[in-house]
């Protein structure tokens, strides 16, 4: 597909190249000369130098034949005017970055259909959900859910002592009775899609999925069940701190916001009077300290700079709060921060990569299925997808044991209607099932590529 992303800031160049990486042809459009210098040296794309919203500009990059046209610069409205131009002049889908919380669901509604907006997408927001699912179930390192929380994936990494150790997977069943299934494993550096005889080890990162409630009670039954975070501090009251905090009041959270600004300090308590704001740097142990790190259940760092939200959540897990959660964008800071120990990590702009790769996957679809959702697990090495199974779909009503899927490939749960099947050898697809699919090492677009 032809694609055109206009913005070329940290989100925009990430999109740029995972499209890129998917085999799109792609133009970069960027106000400033040396971004797109720097984007046609590194990138395999096509660089316009100018605005956005110039009709030239988007006629040189040649928005007649696009089949997908992202804007995601800083400012609201230029992507929402870029999007409309480009879809006047022939865009076929569009996608806008809107952040500000003020454009509510109802307010984006009426824009999606007066500019011809195919998809919005809010980074800020969707970040913020992802906290919210972890700090619920703060066990886990990551959460992500499928078909409204039917079924979840839940990535963990087994301590020393864990009760997974030495168990080979064709007897975690008959050791734990629960609805789930291991659908992937990371040991070092390598991401595996195990097979009944593969033995799981202390330090391994495991992803499985169950429904919501078999993930509790498996996690009871492993005894590491850690209570939820009722009591959250948060670092930093940019825009995901906003969304993230209005989420957990709405649920009963204690939230304590520490923000050395004054101004975004008066914004964020008039906004969100039940919340705790303090005035001061969150860099100063003593003022974490003074405010009660230590008795919190949660510690979560968004400032702007991967440094200090890292080192604040390195000096937070020394004190003994349960549940740490640091923001890096930077993929050289991941390692660095897994080496602190600091387990659960989220990344803005892997979240908006993902959402335009499942969004650009899905109008590739055939009409055998197409993708709903789409997640990288295990810093990218590994993809769990949803798809909605179409009436002629070659794999629907045959028994997976008699399906030769690819390697590293498993189909990782079920959902017909209202009911989520961690399926066996016995069962099998039908049409209109949501169905989740795991892959390592390599792309997957419609269900039926899953076979050999």
């Amino acid at each position: 597909m032809k694609t055109i992303v206009v913005g070329c800031g940290k989100i925009g160049t990430t999109v740029l190249a995972s499209l890129i990486a998917e085999g799109h042809d792609a133009v970069a459009i960027d106000n400033a000369p040396q971004v797109i210098s720097d984007i046609t040296n590194i990138y395999d794309a096509i660089g316009v130098c100018g605005s956005g919203t110039d009709c030239e500009i988007l006629s040189d990059a040649g928005v007649e034949s696009a089949d997908l046209f992202i804007a995601v610069t800083g400012s609201d409205e230029v992507n929402m005017l870029s999007c409309f131009i480009a879809n006047q002049m022939g865009a076929r889908h569009t996608v806008a970055r809107i952040r500000n919380p003020e454009y509510n669901e109802g307010n984006l509604e009426f824009l999606r259909g007066r500019l011809g907006l195919s998809m919005v997408i809010n980074p800020e927001r969707t970040v913020a959900r992802q906290l919210f699912n972890v700090l619920k179930l703060p066990t886990a390192a990551q959460v992500e859910t499928f078909s409204g929380r039917h079924v979840e994936m839940v990535e963990l990494k087994l301590k020393q002592d864990s009760a997974l150790d030495g168990v080979k997977l064709s007897e975690l069943r008959k050791k734990f009775p629960y609805k789930f299934l291991v659908c992937a494993v990371q040991r070092d550096d390598t991401v595996t899609v195990p097979d009944g005889g593969f033995v799981l080890r202390s330090g391994d990162k495991i992803g499985l999925t169950a429904p919501p409630s078999e993930v509790v009670k498996l996690l009871r039954g492993l005894n590491i069940l850690q209570k939820q975070s009722r009591s959250v501090m948060i670092l930093g009251a940019g825009t995901t701190s906003y969304y993230l905090s209005k989420l957990l009041l709405s649920e009963g959270f204690s939230v304590k916001i520490v923000e050395k600004d004054a101004h975004r300090c008066r914004i964020i308590a008039e906004n969100l009077p039940e919340a705790v704001v303090i005035h001061g740097d969150g860099a100063q142990r003593e003022l974490l300290l003074e405010e009660g790190l230590p008795r919190m259940d949660a510690f979560v760092a968004l400032t702007g700079m991967d440094e200090e939200n890292i080192l604040v959540s390195y000096f937070a897990a020394s004190r003994k709060v349960p549940k740490v959660i640091a923001k890096i964008n930077r993929n050289e800071f991941s390692s660095v921060a897994e080496q602190l120990g600091l387990e659960t990590l989220v990344s803005p702009l892997k979240t908006v990569s993902n959402v335009i790769v499942r969004y650009a996957r899905a109008l590739e679809s055939s009409k055998d299925s197409s993708v709903e959702s789409l997640y990288r697990i295990f810093d990218g090495k590994a993809e769990v997808l949803e798809f909605t199974v179409g009436d002629d779909c070659e794999l629907m009503n045959i028994p997976l044991r008699e399906l030769k899927l690819k390697p590293n490939t498993l189909i990782g749960g079920i959902i017909r209607g209202s009911t989520s099947i961690i399926p066996s050898g016995n069962d099998a697809v039908c049409a209109g099932d949501k169905v989740i699919v795991l892959t390592a090492g390599h792309r997957v677009n419609a269900l039926s590529e899953i076979v050999q």
